[in-house]
């Protein structure tokens, strides 16, 4: 494409083009079109899925907002096709027969040239998993024209971002079934929904993918990131962790409580809120925001943003489909 032209995501002249320079097997120009077609695509689904796992809700956040963001969304998709990208476009134009590369003057990967330097990754550079075989796709292709092969690859590409978002859900939904018990068992005598406190368990451990470990590699269970003061008896797992303090963040190295399962890292939680008179406001609390906000001024966390974080999560599509899985 020439340099200088704006690229409209709502612009259905483009596809046009794309349509009508695919009739005609020999040109180049449709390789590289039906290319970055797919990579804006790709690139398209890879920021849907990222918007989808984000925390919902807030002063702005709305039907009409939404429609915008994902207008823009698929305008700087398309755009970032059409510039460097990130490599995609440079492997699906080789991979549908186009000779050298997208763009002449891009350096290839692991070149030294000054062309070298910003460019995406190059897809073509890494491993590819057995499942996406080239040849196969294209051999899958309804017929054997541009946009058969185009459609066929394509397909396979949107297939693999798909496999990958359901790869997340699935961690999401089996991190709340594995704690799940142990929350109603800790609502029942805190008075907290079991749900918030399954969200503030995710916010801890992002979805109990960063439960804090021991030097050998077990896991401490520690869901809530209690730590371990003067009267805690029990093994420890310490590591450097991120504090605020009038507004400013500092590291130091903290002590934290470990524990022989998640359910008594439920039970310890329930324990600390409904004997420790600064939790006071947060036993028996059931409005998401009012829970968040007790937590943080009694002192839970010293992030400034952590009661709008938990808000979020409690009231996130992410565990809602979680719970309903």
């Amino acid at each position: 494409m020439a340099a200088g032209v704006q690229l409209n995501a709502l612009d259905m002249r483009s596809l046009a083009d794309l349509k009508r320079l695919s009739r005609d097997e020999r040109s180049p120009e449709a390789l590289k079109g039906a290319a970055r077609q797919f990579e804006a695509l790709f690139l398209q689904m890879v920021v849907k899925s990222m918007r989808e796992a984000s925390p919902k809700g807030g002063l702005f956040d709305s039907d009409q907002t939404r429609m915008f963001q994902q207008l823009h969304d698929q305008q700087m998709a398309l755009q970032m096709a059409h510039g460097r990208g990130v490599g995609l476009a440079d492997a699906i134009y080789r991979q549908l027969g186009g000779k050298g590369a997208l763009d002449a003057p891009v350096a290839e990967a692991g070149s030294s040239g000054p062309g070298a330097a910003g460019r995406g990754f190059d897809v073509a550079s890494i491993p590819r998993r057995p499942a996406v075989s080239a040849a196969r796709v294209v051999a899958d292709g309804k017929d054997g024209s541009l946009a058969g092969r185009a459609a066929a690859l394509g397909a396979a590409v949107a297939n693999e971002v798909v496999s990958e978002v359901d790869a997340l859900a699935g961690g999401t939904r089996a991190f709340v079934r594995q704690v799940w018990r142990h929350a109603q068992e800790a609502s029942g005598s805190t008075g907290v929904p079991a749900q918030f406190m399954v969200a503030q368990a995710a916010l801890e451990t992002g979805w109990g993918r960063a439960v804090l470990k021991h030097a050998d590699g077990t896991s401490s269970h520690n869901l809530f990131n209690i730590k371990a003061g003067s009267s805690w008896k029990g093994p420890v797992v310490e590591v450097p962790v991120t504090e605020y303090a009038n507004g400013r963040a500092y590291t130091e190295q903290a002590r934290f409580r470990s524990y022989p399962s998640y359910a008594e890292a439920f039970r310890d939680y329930a324990k600390l809120v409904t004997t420790s008179p600064r939790y006071a406001d947060v036993v028996g609390q059931t409005d998401p925001a009012a829970f968040a906000r007790s937590l943080q001024e009694a002192g839970f966390a010293t992030d400034p943003s952590y009661a709008d974080k938990l808000r979020r999560i409690i009231g996130g599509n992410t565990l809602k489909v979680a719970l309903s899985g």
